[in-house]
Formats: structure tokens, sequence, C-alpha cells
């Protein structure tokens, strides 16, 4: 069923033979807030800017509410961009900048003005439309980019990494005040980044990207705690991976010797067959560090980082890394201590490394 937005066996091939974009389906719903997330390279922003009409396809067709948009200019899409560095008008004021586009669109008047002091009171800035860019923080900056888009009244809202240019503080109190203004105004939004913590904080769902095309598809938890191959377990949150063996397989669970004994585990889609090499996921907070029961391990390394302790072990062989909450007052694992690990079976996914899923060492890291 097509969505509000959909992109059908989007293609983009640039002259160079590149293929940025491989026959690429997406279905948004009206009023949802998808988020494009993968590595430098992934296709993401091509995708986008296909949308926008900022490239051509090469194959393919773009429909947004009803109507066939690929063939047609940007300006008449009913899509409209936040750019990553707000692409404001210094010279002219933050009234001037946000009404810019009306202007263009031949609105005047106290149309105008009603509508530019509107946007500008839905991001926080009433009163100060008389600014300069450069008399602004970097977040009123964001505002007045925000304000300049939804002035306009767009379909179709396109985020092209709008706060990689903030601190990261400030980054954060951005995400919750867009998330919370496109659920206010209800506008279908796509937003690409290569921020996990951003998409998982934005997204109504998140399609993780790999060599142009979606490798998962899915509300933030299901990514997190489902991922579809070890790409996505990989690229979304932490994770240990450790090697196991299969000894049987029933449904979508598999029976794996890891850690050193047979445990059942949920199974990403894959081939199991008895004997094979598989490897095994663990997310740190899944792994319990105490003094009384579990598996044999060693402190490597304990760190404090704020509310969590961060503990390097070695444990049946294997490395691995746990984050742990801290109570106040409790002193950490010593470097070098022996300490039990407690690991739920159904904190543990198979995945088959013949599924093409991509090692870590192949991407760039998230920032």
């Amino acid at each position: 069923m097509s969505g509000y937005l959909s992109l059908a066996g989007l293609e983009k091939k640039f002259p160079n033979g590149t293929v940025a974009v491989d026959h690429l389906d997406l279905d948004v719903a009206e009023g949802e807030l998808i988020a494009l997330l993968g590595p430098s390279g992934c296709g993401k922003t091509t995708t986008l800017r296909c949308i926008a009409g900022f490239e051509d396809p090469s194959a393919g067709t773009i429909t947004l509410a009803g109507r066939r948009i690929d063939p047609i200019p940007p300006n008449r899409r009913g899509a409209t961009m936040v750019f990553q560095g707000y692409a404001l008008f210094p010279h002219l004021s933050v009234f001037e900048n946000v009404g810019y586009g009306l202007r263009v669109r031949r609105v005047s008047g106290a149309a105008l003005r009603g509508r530019v002091e509107d946007a500008l009171s839905l991001v926080g800035l009433a009163g100060l439309g008389e600014r300069r860019p450069q008399q602004l923080s970097g977040g009123q900056q964001q505002r007045v980019a925000l304000a300049r888009a939804l002035v306009l009244e767009p379909k179709l809202l396109l985020f092209d990494e709008p706060l990689s240019n903030l601190d990261a503080k400030l980054r954060e109190q951005m995400r919750l005040e867009i998330r919370s203004l496109q659920q206010r105004v209800g506008i279908t939004s796509v937003y690409v980044t290569h921020d996990q913590a951003e998409a998982m904080t934005l997204a109504d769902r998140i399609a993780v990207m790999s060599g142009g095309r979606i490798a998962q598809l899915g509300t933030p938890r299901q990514i997190y705690d489902e991922p579809a191959d070890r790409f996505v377990a990989d690229f979304v949150g932490h994770a240990n991976f450790v090697a196991g063996t299969v000894r049987s397989r029933d449904g979508d669970r598999v029976v794996v010797d890891v850690l050193g004994s047979p445990r059942t585990v949920s199974a990403a889609p894959g081939r199991y067959e008895p004997g094979d090499m598989v490897d095994v996921m663990l997310r740190p907070e899944e792994v319990g560090v105490s003094l009384t029961a579990g598996l044999d391990a060693t402190v490597v390394r304990a760190s404090f980082v704020g509310s969590n302790a961060l503990y390097q072990l070695t444990c049946a062989g294997e490395h691995l890394l746990s984050t742990v909450a801290m109570e106040r007052g409790v002193p950490l694992h010593a470097d070098g201590a022996s300490v039990k690990v407690a690991i739920r079976d159904s904190a543990l996914r198979a995945f088959d490394p013949r599924a093409g899923a991509q090692r870590a060492t192949e991407l760039i890291p998230p920032g």
C-alpha cells in the first residue's frame, strides 16, 4: 500500500558509474517522521536530494499526496528543506529571512506579516524578527531555518543533518524541540542523519541504509532489539560480538555453543546448519557484573562514566564490554579483579556471517 510519500524503485547512478541509490522502495505515512540513518556514502543524502528535486533519479518514481513529483521542478513539489548550514541571508533580518520564500511566491502585506509572525512564534523566536542572523546563537539560527521552511506550509519537510554544526548539549536540546514541533504541526518529514542517537530520539521509524539500499526499516525499538543483520546491529548502538557454533535450529531460534555452554537464542534471517559458525550479539547493558553468580570473568579496565560504570572484560576467551548502572557510594570493581558475569539467553542474537553483513572496520563510525 502506497504511503503519503512513496519511493518506488528509486535509483541514482552518477556519470562515473557510482550507484548511490539502488532500487530503493519506501512508503512514509502522513504525519510520520522517517529517519534515513547510515554511514557516509550509504545513499541517504542522495535519496533526500532526489525527493527534494536537487538530483534527478536514474530510475523509479516519487509520489507525494497521490501526485507524482519526480518530473516536477523543486519549487513546485510541495517540499521544503532544512539544510545543514542554515543557509540564512546575513544581510537580511530574521523576519526578512523567514518571509523570503513568501515574497518569491508574491505573498505580501498583512498576509505575509501574519504568517511570518506565526512561524516565529511557533519556533520560540517571537519578538526577534528585527535581529540579524549573526546576532543569534547557533540554536536560534536553526530555529530561523525551521521557521523559514514551515512558513511555506509544505506538504513535506526534509532535514539534511540540520544539527551537525551544533555542540553536543545544544544538539540534544534541538532534537527534542524538532520532534515536539513536528508532532504539533503534524507534518510528514524525512530526516537524514549519521547520528544514531538523533535518529532514535526523533523518528517514528528508522530506515538504516547501506550501499544505497535499506538494510532494515522499523521503529527505533525494533531496530535496536531485533537488528536484521550484523551491519545494523553494529551500526545502531554498541554491541559485543562473540563466536558461536550452531547445534540445531527451531524456527527463528537456534541452539548455539557460545561462551562455554549451549544457549537457545533468537536468530536474524539467514541459514543456520549444525556445525556452522555464527556471530552472536550481546548489548553491553545486558552484561551483568557482580561477585555472586554467573560466568567467571576478569576486569581488564574499569571506567566511571557518570551514571554508569564501563567495564572491559575477558570471559570464556572472549572480550566483552559491559555498562552497569552505578549507585552512589558503590565502588568500581578494580582492574584485574575476578568477577562474575550474568547473561540471559534472551539477550543474545545470532547472525549468519554469510548474510552479507559488513564489518565495523568497513564503516565510518557514527558521530
